[in-house]
């Protein structure tokens, strides 16, 4: 064993707002003849606990002061921690100073993350749940790491007492520690920023400057989109694991059932009454809304039956025996909803392999992917209001159709580009997707049509460029278009729907989903 690794730990500063397993890990360090010193409610409540401990502000000589906005901060705190051991002239500084040294250091953080993540939460509320003490001690500990040891987080204590307890405590968990610290601090300033980034006047809709994320492996997945790529499951560090999704049963979530599972969410998530999702390759294959959620369910799966096998599905509400009873023979690969009731998972159970996930309400700030070797960030899509809309030909929507091309333009914004959706009042019709032309997806929308096409209305995620996808809907008998508008040429294409006896909205915004 090196000299430098030998425990030297002969005083040690307890100050923790979770207080888990504080206490065995303070018996711990008495029962190694540790001193303690502690702050405000951590010295309290170890005392309790009939743990010997010193008070901070008697062992430095300074009060806590500004109803303990300030404990820690002074020079015989933070030179204890920091001087350098190894270093002939600092030893000599603490000497004359009468500065002891400070061996651990075992602090997390006042509660900022879940303080605010409650809701409703006032920016002057949140200010005294910024920390100032904490993540000083434990960056200075850190910093030292090599003569002191920094423990932001009750994970740490475990192995920190195994390694106390064979003799040593090595560099290597040392290390450990401190990045730890680093990541942990971190997480805790972007967390600050941007709770009071999204109070500034005018500025809770910009992009940051600089965004940091901190995110934290919560799964490893068997491999990516092909077997040939590795790939995880990573959410931001400041959220907790529920707020993510429960996986209730089945077996392990794939990269590709991730993706899907999302879409599905989504798009179920986008309607206020009962709906279902039914989702192959990101895209839907089937879209229904109704009254119960077997309703939604029915006339998803019905608008496309085939497409159906091996899907993902998604409901907008909990998911009943009802419901569950029709999904029973059809093979899925996942069903997504916000619960399901105890009926309907004794009959879902019975699939081993299905796996069904209970998601929470969508919370996304915003959406990240990966471009010519950068990042691309952007707020989630919205819709505008529909007070704007603009019917643009003389023949006026009925109140059927306006309803159809209502949900219609709602489904097509999770289609992708380019997309034609073609729809009932609640249900898909058809759907072109993911094609290179517009007349190509009106034709495979029309084309992958099992019911019947008389009589539906289409949506249109960008303009039309030329009125030949008009033409093609029209052939198959569709009565009402809505899409964005702007093309040079919306005039033909707006005498096209005129020609062919269409009503036609402008909604003046688009809907790619690249």
């Amino acid at each position: 064993m090196n000299e430098q690794d030998k425990v030297t730990i002969q005083r040690a500063i307890l100050s923790v707002s979770d207080k888990s397993g504080i206490i065995e890990l303070a018996r711990f360090l008495v029962g190694h003849g540790v001193e303690i010193l502690s702050t405000g409610g951590t010295a309290r409540h170890l005392a309790e606990a009939s743990i010997p401990v010193i008070p901070i502000a008697r062992w430095s000589g300074a009060p806590e002061v500004f109803g303990g906005r300030v404990k820690t901060l002074t020079p015989r705190v933070f030179g204890g921690i920091l001087f350098d051991r190894d270093q002939p002239g600092h030893l000599a500084e603490a000497d004359e100073h009468g500065i002891p040294s400070i061996d651990l250091v075992v602090v997390n953080l006042y509660p900022f993350e879940s303080t605010v993540a409650r809701g409703g939460v006032s920016v002057a509320e949140a200010i005294e749940q910024i920390d100032v003490g904490g993540p000083s001690m434990l960056r200075a500990a850190a910093k030292n790491h090599r003569h002191v040891l920094p423990l932001c987080d009750p994970s740490l204590y475990g192995s920190f007492m195994e390694e106390m307890s064979q003799g040593e405590i090595s560099q290597t968990f040392r290390l450990r520690a401190a990045v730890e610290v680093f990541r942990r601090t971190s997480a805790y300033d972007v967390a600050i920023a941007g709770f009071l980034g999204a109070h500034v006047p005018g500025g809770s809709t910009d992009l940051p400057e600089q965004l940091n994320l901190r995110l934290s492996r919560i799964q490893t997945l068997r491999y990516g989109e092909n077997p040939q790529q590795t790939a995880a499951l990573y959410q931001a560090s400041s959220r907790k694991r529920e707020e993510l999704f429960e996986q209730i049963h089945g077996k392990e979530l794939s990269y590709n059932n991730l993706l899907d599972l999302d879409s599905a969410w989504k798009l179920s998530s986008a309607f206020d009454d009962p709906a279902a999702a039914m989702i192959k390759h990101t895209n839907p294959c089937g879209v229904g809304r109704g009254a119960s959620v077997d309703e939604a369910l029915r006339r998803a799966i019905d608008a496309d039956p085939v497409s159906a096998f091996g899907g993902i599905l998604a409901v907008n509400r909990e998911l009943d025996e009802r419901a569950a009873s029709l999904v029973e023979a059809i093979f899925l690969e996942v069903i997504v909803a916000p619960s399901f009731s105890q009926r309907a998972l004794e009959v879902l159970r019975r699939k081993k392999n299905l796996r069904l996930i209970a998601a929470p309400p969508l919370n996304v700030p915003f959406e990240i992917r990966s471009a010519a070797g950068g990042y691309l960030i952007q707020s989630p899509d919205s819709f505008g209001d529909s007070a704007v809309w603009r019917v643009v030909t003389g023949k006026q929507p009925t109140d059927e159709d306006l309803a159809a091309m209502q949900f219609a333009w709602q489904v097509c914004a999770h289609v992708k580009s380019n997309s034609i959706v073609l729809t009932r009042i609640n249900q898909t019709v058809g759907i072109g997707a993911g094609q290179m032309s517009r007349v190509d997806a009106a034709r495979l929308a029309v084309m992958k049509s099992i019911l019947p096409t008389t009589g539906a209305v289409a949506a249109s995620d960008a303009f039309f460029p030329f009125r030949d996808g008009l033409d093609v809907l029209a052939d198959a008998g569709v009565t009402a278009v809505i899409q964005p508008g702007g093309s040079v040429r919306d005039e033909e294409v707006v005498a096209a729907a005129e020609e062919r006896g269409l009503s036609m909205i402008f909604t003046g915004e688009r809907h790619f989903r690249h």
